[in-house]
């Protein structure tokens, strides 16, 4: 084969491998420049997507409520306008069912309450003891209920609806005038009409709470 020839060949050889390599090249870099990049390619597809988020409310459990069916919590008060003159009192068990009765006396506002299940259903103006026979604080049961009691102690005075407090001679009473500049001996007197409804209801052991100055609303315990 002639050299020149041959030296002719081999260069048009390399001349068309150089342009066929450049050619490939040329494509691939033409796929490159017209496919986006895999990150680019990510991140288009996740901003094009909604992300929608239903709002999911969880239910909050009812906080129990330790008043609504506990009878030594005060479910009411009786709607009684200004402060309770003596010689007055009030009555309303309408509506309100058969439960455990207590009663509060506080020597402050010279006032009795009665309760049952909770709910007040009477309130009097009372008479209470002096500085030499006060009226004791405390937490007392009922210990005996006599209609038509008379005090041995004070020259048989009429005591009628007793409720017993203390084996000493301290009951909550009727029997007595209670107005002010009146006084007892330490019991607790009241009108004979609050009175006679008060122990048609009321049974040995139930409570009786005297308290000074303390005072107490809807929601709060009453022992």
């Amino acid at each position: 084969m002639d050299p020149m020839f041959k030296w002719i060949g081999g260069a048009t050889a390399a001349l068309v491998l150089a342009l066929g390599g450049a050619t490939l090249a040329g494509d691939m870099l033409s796929a490159d420049a017209n496919t986006p990049a895999l990150e680019q390619a990510i991140a288009a597809t996740s901003s094009d997507l909604e992300m929608i988020a239903e709002p999911v409310v969880q239910p909050v459990p009812p906080k129990d409520d330790p008043a609504k069916d506990n009878p030594f919590f005060i479910k009411r008060i009786l709607p009684i306008t200004g402060p309770i003159k003596y010689g007055e009192w009030h009555w309303d068990d309408e509506g309100v069912a058969d439960g455990p009765l207590v009663m509060t006396v506080d020597l402050d506002a010279r006032v009795i309450s009665v309760f049952r299940g909770g709910y007040e259903i009477g309130a009097a103006a009372v008479l209470l003891g002096t500085d030499d026979h006060p009226t004791p604080l405390g937490i007392f049961p009922i210990l005996t209920k006599e209609r038509h009691n008379v005090s041995e102690k004070y020259n048989n005075a009429p005591m009628p609806w007793t409720l017993r407090l203390t084996w000493d001679g301290i009951a909550i009473h009727g029997g007595s005038t209670v107005e002010n500049g009146y006084a007892s001996h330490g019991c607790i007197g009241a009108p004979d009409g609050f009175m006679a409804k008060v122990y048609e209801i009321a049974a040995k052991g139930d409570k009786v709470i005297i308290t000074r100055g303390k005072r107490i609303g809807v929601g709060d315990p009453i022992i």
